[in-house]
């Protein structure tokens, strides 16, 4: 009997290649296109602009001159002498977003009066006058330093100052500050609405943004895996596009205002004879150069060096001078040349833009894609089939080394990036799923018995184990014949298994070793612990999640586990969250849970508050969801709950007002908490800090409930709008702030119960305790803000976070009058 259409090769390389184009906008497929970026990135050798000076405030000017901010004569002397050089254009990093008052000011100001009323009453003498004028106008200078720094912006008249955006949002109504206003680009076409807008902006303070030549902003966006690739060449502010820092320096450097740069969007932009390829949103992709030594590609001075005179100022002369901070302090920016200090990235994207060095990204790389990708099809489902073994592994090789060289080649030899990953990814699975059918069908052999086609076999088996494709990878390994370089390939496969927790597969590929070789390394002893059971436990505890490498569990929550762990890109220390949501829901409900949580995690990551945990990526791997954010020091609030270990009066109410002000900024972006407790409160003592975390996660299970209907939260902070399972909004935090601070007064809960049900028809009808009669030493203001902020009808209790923390702040002020 014939077989079925859907039997055939055509039918194969067909279905394959359409899975291929669903799957070409993922985040794996599209992070594998990022590596390879870097990867030909690295290959590449160019030379950087000569014309670049970076002066770095680094660990040895910090340890001279103490922590930041330091007073802002310093680097009014810095700009002093490098106009002396004199410097073509000078770019600063720094941020000078307030103004810097030396408190001797005051008393200076004071003396001078003084020294008028003396001089006035003839009380000093001619001479002295002279003397004492000449120690005040010194002092002035020094104390002054503002003043200082504004004169010598205006003196040298080559400087760019910086801007700092807070991208996405709705775009700002604000005007900013006319001297700021000026220094917008020309409207690019009237396309540009596709370029990033702000919703806040810090500028630097009047009078400086009068004594300057430009400015440019110093955001900087990464891709999805963290990494910095571009350069966002415009931001849109309102009705205005402002310039980056960089494109701001290479504008001045060949005397071109910001309002004189052209360009269409989508296209390019032109700078006097520069001509900058940039795509729909005003990015450019800079060439990031390799330095001598794997140092820094630029020269790199020390800010205590230079603003002391160690280094001669001719040094300095027609250079472009970039001040920003590198010290060990400073977070560094993930790029395809490794961590990179935010000033440096600026230096590689502004010899970029001076030399043409920039990567064109086309828009039409996508069709490109797609097409390779309709190609390999086409081969699989045609010419392949018609091929005979030998001579279809060759033409299959032959493809994969075009696939694979040509965009490494148009990088390197052009500039010029082409997406072509999914193909190569197409490719050698075609190939293994059309050899497998025709193995199974009796139709053909593997591709020959030969030791060519057994190192052909083990090679594909590399290349899928470095995409991340472990098990098609083990399949090919199994065409192979047992030796030792075999072995050792497969234990390395077991190991990549362990490290994305697919215990089973990593069981099943220790176990296949066994077989061949029971005493190869510690195969015996990794079964033995129980490999086989898929159990974590049994195999090491060093495992990782993503980019993640897991280093400590931390705690254990209602749907999992909390880690401390390291970002193995940008090595800085995380706390990771994972939720086993397969184990707590349905499979027919899952589906709609994964979806709330990746669209909950977008919406936190977006808040941007010194009082709320930084959110840097949600993600998911196997079985487990998982969300890496800020690591925190200390811990949570429940420690200082307890009657006989309560934290005084004035830092309880401060704590109040912090949670309250990152509440209420969280409302303004419609983002209600839904859970908060002092297990979400994270408070050190030793420095005064304080987080709130877990923003959105209790709405993930939209009720808090899992499937056997119970409560996952601590009811006893709930309001009773949300125990009753109605709409909540911000109000509902409020009374969820009002019971933390009732405990953390008093060291006890309003309510509580015999039995849950009791607790919950407690906290639905019963007012809460007077909590004088429990601590009578509690000032009665205080009483009363904690009692409204408990109010049970929601019309009678605090309307916005933002009166609850302005109330408190006054019962501060009146608790610091009265001497605590």
């Amino acid at each position: 009997m014939k077989a079925g259409f859907w039997k055939s090769d055509w039918f194969l390389g067909i279905a394959l290649t359409l899975a291929m184009l669903i799957v070409s906008g993922s985040a794996p497929l599209r992070n594998l296109d990022r590596q390879a970026y870097d990867f030909g990135l690295r290959l590449s050798e160019r030379t950087p602009s000569d014309r670049i000076v970076v002066i770095a405030i680094d660990d040895a000017s910090l340890a001279e001159f103490g922590p930041w901010p330091w007073s802002r004569e310093l680097p009014a002397r810095l700009i002093d002498i490098l106009a002396a050089a004199p410097a073509q254009v000078i770019g600063s990093a720094l941020p000078l977003a307030e103004a810097q008052r030396d408190p001797g000011a005051v008393y200076l100001e004071r003396l001078a009066g003084i020294v008028e009323r003396a001089v006035r009453d003839g009380m000093l003498l001619p001479p002295a006058r002279g003397e004492v004028a000449a120690v005040l106008a010194e002092a002035d200078s020094v104390l002054q330093g503002d003043r200082r720094l504004a004169a010598s912006l205006a003196h040298a008249g080559n400087v760019v100052l910086p801007l700092q955006f807070s991208l996405g949002g709705a775009v700002a109504a604000a005007e900013p500050p006319p001297e700021v206003a000026a220094g917008q680009l020309a409207r690019v076409s009237e396309g540009d609405g596709r370029i990033p807008s702000a919703s806040g902006l810090r500028a630097p303070f009047a009078p400086l943004t009068s004594r300057v030549l430009a400015f440019g902003h110093v955001n900087h966006v990464a891709d999805s895996d963290g990494r910095v690739r571009s350069d966002l060449l415009a931001v849109r502010y309102g009705e205005l596009l402002y310039p980056s820092l960089a494109l701001s320096l290479a504008a001045a450097s060949r005397g071109v205002a910001p309002g004189e740069i052209r360009g269409r969007g989508g296209d390019s932009l032109r700078v006097a004879g520069l001509r900058l390829p940039v795509d729909g949103t005003m990015r450019l992709h800079p060439f990031f150069y390799r330095g001598a030594k794997d140092g820094p590609a630029f020269p790199v001075v020390s800010f205590a060096d230079a603003v002391n005179g160690r280094l001669p100022a001719a040094d300095y002369a027609g250079k472009i001078v970039l001040i920003g901070a590198t010290a060990a302090s400073e977070a560094p920016l993930a790029t395809p040349r490794g961590p990179m200090a935010p000033v440096l990235v600026v230096a590689h994207t502004l010899s970029s833009l001076l030399q043409g060095d920039s990567i064109v990204v086309p828009a039409w790389g996508g069709w490109v894609a797609g097409a390779a990708l309709l190609l390999v099809g086409l081969y699989l489902a045609a010419a392949l089939p018609a091929l005979g073994a030998g001579a279809g592994l060759l033409a299959t090789l032959l493809l994969q080394a075009i696939l694979l060289g040509a965009p490494l080649g148009l990088l390197l030899g052009a500039g010029l990036w082409l997406p072509l990953t999914g193909a190569a990814c197409l490719l050698p699975l075609g190939h293994l799923a059309w050899a497998v059918k025709r193995c199974l069908a009796g139709g053909g052999q593997p591709a020959s018995s030969g030791a060519d086609t057994a190192e052909a076999n083990r090679l594909q088996a590399l290349a899928l184990q470095g995409q991340g494709l472990l098990d098609q990878a083990f399949a090919k390994f199994c065409l192979c014949p047992v030796n030792a370089i075999l072995l050792d390939d497969l234990y390395s496969l077991g190991l990549d298994c362990e490290r994305r927790r697919d215990f089973a597969q990593a069981a099943v590929v220790y176990r296949w070793i066994a077989g061949h070789d029971p005493a190869f390394r510690d195969i015996a002893s990794r079964l033995r612990r129980g490999a086989g059971t898929g159990a974590p436990a049994a195999l090491p505890q060093r495992t990782a999640i993503g980019r993640y490498q897991l280093e400590k569990a931390l705690g254990k929550g209602a749907m999992g586990i909390v880690y401390r762990g390291r970002d193995g890109q940008t090595g800085r220390t995380v706390a990771i969250k994972t939720m086993a949501l397969a184990q707590e829901f349905d499979a027919d409900e899952l589906a709609d849970v994964k979806q709330r949580f990746f669209r909950e995690a977008e919406t936190v990551g977006r808040l941007d508050h010194p009082n709320i945990v930084a959110l840097y990526e949600a993600g998911e791997e196997q079985d487990l969801a998982y969300i890496a954010m800020e690591f925190l020091p200390g811990g949570d609030l429940v420690p200082w709950c307890r009657p006989e270990t309560r934290l005084p009066l004035a830092t309880v109410l401060s704590i109040g007002i912090r949670v309250a002000d990152a509440l209420d900024y969280a409302h303004g972006r419609q983002v209600v908490h839904r859970d908060v407790k002092p297990a979400n409160i994270m408070y050190a003592v030793d420095g005064d800090q304080l987080k709130v975390t877990d923003f959105g996660i209790a709405r993930i299970t939209d009720a808090s409930r899992t499937r056997t209907g119970m409560v996952l939260g601590t009811p006893s902070y709930m309001s009773p709008e949300q125990l009753a399972g109605k709409k909540i909004d911000g109000r509902s935090d409020i009374y969820s702030l009002g019971v933390t601070l009732y405990q953390l007064c008093c060291g006890q809960l309003p309510f509580s119960g015999a039995s849950l049900a009791q607790l919950m028809y407690k906290i639905a009808n019963e007012p809460a305790p007077d909590i004088c009669g429990i601590e009578p030493a509690l000032p009665p203001e205080v009483a009363a803000v904690i009692a409204k902020a408990m109010a049970k009808d929601i019309g009678q209790r605090y309307q916005r976070a933002a009166d609850l923390a302005a109330d408190l702040r006054r019962c501060l002020e009146r608790l610091g009058g009265e001497g605590g």
